[in-house]
């Protein structure tokens, strides 16, 4: 029987809000493994005693990335880890997307601002600042050219806490289009979604957001599949990865270079730590998951 474990995270004292993790469960558990939820935090977790430790909703690891790289390194050296630790390393820093830019990927153009750089954001359209290390829209905004001082506290702010900011145009096709997500499992598709805009005008940057306003079913284009695809076959050492989810968006006429509506979809973000797969929009995932993960204990 194999043993796996579903690591996440301690939101206490809130409740966690991973709804896929009791159906991962309890799909897992009858199909014969010995499944069982782990914090990633625990210090008493034997993490040797499992054949495979898959992350799954470590969604508090953007606060403390050092920390998360560090104990994804250590579980590895005891048993296999999904994604693979030198993966997290690559992935849990955005400073990816200028990799994937370089190796043809068509991304979101993104300019990066460290402690001690000089303040430097667009006079001439809107814009996003967010950290290189950030999930579930923390630490984002979204800003006109007129509101620049609001945008220098938000860079502050961030640089106070030894964060990298990355600037990005505000592509303003989620508007209109919204945002595609198409999610792989064992190197193949697994299913797709579409979502709202995440960054409504004039929401503080440290202001609660709803990560995935207006979720729904989605059937990727085949332009959309062939970005994704790109992006997944630049990743360092691709073939090692179990599970990924590739953020796409379109931007509009004019926009930073874009080539309107019908242009090449770009990269938002290529998320490979601790995706949410929204199996509870798409069950007929479940299956399918549970048999690569089965595949990957053994």
């Amino acid at each position: 029987m194999s043993r796996i474990a579903i690591v996440t995270y301690d939101p206490r004292p809130e409740t966690s809000k991973d709804r896929d993790l009791p159906v991962l469960l309890e799909a897992l558990r009858a199909a014969g493994a010995e499944a069982e939820a782990v914090f990633w935090d625990d210090a008493d977790v034997d993490w040797g005693g499992f054949d495979l430790a898959v992350i799954r909703s470590t969604w508090d690891y953007s606060w403390r990335a050092d920390e998360f790289v560090a104990w994804a390194e250590r579980c590895a050296k005891a048993t296999r880890l999904a994604n693979p630790a030198h993966v997290v390393r690559w992935n849990a820093d955005k400073r990816y997307l200028g990799e994937l830019a370089a190796a043809g990927v068509p991304v979101v153009p993104t300019r990066y601002l460290a402690p001690g750089d000089a303040v430097d954001l667009p006079d001439d359209h809107e814009y996003v600042v967010k950290p290189t290390s950030g999930a579930g829209a923390r630490y984002a905004a979204r800003y006109t050219p007129d509101q620049h001082e609001t945008a220098v506290r938000h860079l502050a702010r961030m640089h106070e806490e030894g964060l990298t900011a990355m600037v990005q145009p505000y592509m303003r096709g989620i508007d209109v289009r919204g945002e595609r997500a198409l999610q792989f499992f064992g190197g193949r598709l697994l299913h797709a979604s579409r979502k709202r805009a995440v960054l409504a005008p004039g929401t503080a940057f440290d202001a609660d957001k709803v990560a995935h306003p207006g979720l729904e079913p989605w059937t990727p284009t085949p332009a959309e599949l062939s970005v994704a695809e790109r992006a997944l076959a630049a990743v360092p050492d691709a073939p090692e990865l179990l599970y990924a989810r590739v953020d796409l968006v379109y931007g509009v006429d004019g926009e930073d270079g874009e080539d309107g509506e019908d242009g090449e979809p770009r990269v938002m973000e290529l998320e490979l730590v601790e995706p949410n797969l929204f199996l509870f929009l798409h069950p007929e995932s479940v299956p399918e998951v549970v048999t690569a993960l089965l595949a990957a204990a053994r």
